[in-house]
């Protein structure tokens, strides 16, 4: 899509592309396509955003952030992608950045912002469970107060990058004698506490990304604990719309698009294919759309207007195509995504990575809310309305 930009804004895009084509790590060993598999590489990199003050791209300059507008915003992200940059960690910059922007204490905000905003801490999200995923004011993780602690059990899954984090941000219910949305409380948690175990899990594109995690007995201290006790269902929903809007992949999916029509463009057979031509305008014209109710999300939010339905739509659609987009590299790349061909000519580096990727996103419209709860979220939304 051709966006009209200002002259100013022409210069930014300037200059981001240009920082990017010098600094975007390169290794063949870690595709990009949504999270980064390479602890050393992703923390190298995000240190290097930090030292440029990029990484913490969406924050206003009264908490150390650039203080960009909207379209310095979209404009950053999308060059980002278009360099093949490592997506930015989502858990402290996007998710609890926000949060403790808006809820938390002066001393949380003083203690964790900066340490976000300079890659100094990483984070990780405790929020599903095994039986509260869907319906994740469903969870059972306890916290119990003990003079000026918690003391927190139970079992988070699903929790990527646990293995990485230095601290995690948990929903965990500290009264159970009160409809189960209002008994759920905000913590952060140390991840190096005493009690907490991590197991790993294996996902099916072959990479570990996810984890199991047991709290037994950890202690927490009470300052942790974000907002109110019984307010951490307000302050979830705040979060996910910010994890949600981001889920949308617009800027991964035009770089994905964008490669997969150079290599069929590269080649006659392919080329000259109508099914394939026809396929890929399909793929375009869904990017197109999901694009422009990106940017008029980020215009509503950057007015201050309030945000209803727009996060699950894009977060439905925009799974979705990530998905689509997916199936196509596998189909048009045919027997150059088998994982085990290194050595056929042409388009074999863009192709090597299709059959990783495809498995990678069956998941994309489960993870951040499913889709099937999304469309909940949705009905109920627009009924309210009549």
């Amino acid at each position: 899509m051709n966006i009209d930009f200002t002259p100013d804004e022409e210069a930014f895009r300037a200059e981001v592309r240009e920082w990017m084509r010098q600094n975007v790590p390169r290794s063949p060993e870690a595709p990009n396509f949504g999270i980064p598999n390479d602890y050393e590489l992703n923390r190298a990199w995000e240190r290097k955003l930090a030292d440029k003050g990029w990484l913490a791209y969406s924050w206003p300059k009264a908490y150390g952030g650039p203080g960009w507008t909207v379209t310095q915003r979209y404009i950053f992200d999308a060059e980002r992608a278009l360099a093949g940059g490592p997506p930015i960690s989502p858990f402290g910059v996007i998710m609890l950045g926000p949060v403790l922007m808006k809820f938390g204490s002066q001393a949380q905000k003083d203690r964790y912002l900066p340490a976000i905003r300079d890659a100094k801490e990483a984070w990780c999200q405790g929020f599903s469970e095994p039986q509260a995923g869907s319906d994740l004011a469903a969870l059972k993780t306890r916290a119990e107060r003990r003079g000026d602690r918690y003391v927190v059990n139970g079992q988070k899954i699903w929790t990527t990058h646990a293995h990485w984090a230095d601290f995690i941000f948990c929903l965990v219910r500290t009264d159970a004698d009160v409809p189960k949305q209002q008994g759920i409380s905000f913590l952060m948690i140390d991840m190096r506490s005493p009690g907490i175990e991590i197991r790993p899990i294996r996902t099916i594109d072959g990479h570990h990304h996810l984890n199991e995690v047991f709290f037994t007995d950890v202690e927490v201290p009470i300052e942790n604990l974000v907002g109110q006790e019984g307010q951490g269902w307000t302050i979830a929903k705040y979060l996910l719309v910010n994890e949600r809007t981001g889920i949308a992949g617009v800027a991964e999916s035009k770089r994905q698009l964008g490669m997969l029509r150079k290599v069929v463009a590269a080649d006659p057979a392919r080329a000259s294919d109508p099914a394939i031509a026809r396929r890929l305008a399909e793929l375009r014209v869904q990017l197109l759309a999901l694009e422009y109710t990106h940017l008029r999300v980020l215009d509503l939010a950057a007015r201050g207007s309030p945000i209803g339905l727009e996060p699950s739509v894009l977060k439905i659609k925009g799974s979705e195509l990530q998905q689509a987009i997916s199936e196509a590299e596998l189909e048009i790349g045919g027997l150059e995504c088998l994982p085990w061909l290194t050595d056929v000519s042409g388009s074999i580096r863009t192709f090597k990575w299709a059959a990783e990727r495809y498995n990678f996103l069956r998941a994309s419209s489960i993870f951040g809310g499913s889709n099937e709860v999304q469309k909940n979220i949705m009905a109920k939304l627009l009924l309210a309305q009549h």
